[in-house]
């Protein structure tokens, strides 16, 4: 594995914790997860724009 793949690999793992921990559906929770495993660098890009945060996250 090289350096780039492990970054995008802690990425995706940091994005899906967040969504697992995220107060949103399990329809929502899984449909995020999917995207990200899918496309790991555009998933993770645009869950960081637009996706759901963990409750510790909220303001």
């Amino acid at each position: 594995m090289s350096f780039g793949g492990a970054i995008v690999l802690a990425l995706d793992i940091y994005a899906i914790y967040n969504i697992m921990t995220s107060r949103s559906s399990a329809l929502v929770k899984v449909l995020w997860t999917v995207f990200v495993l899918l496309l790991p660098i555009l998933g993770f890009i645009v869950w960081l724009l637009f996706g759901p945060r963990s409750a510790d996250q909220r303001a």
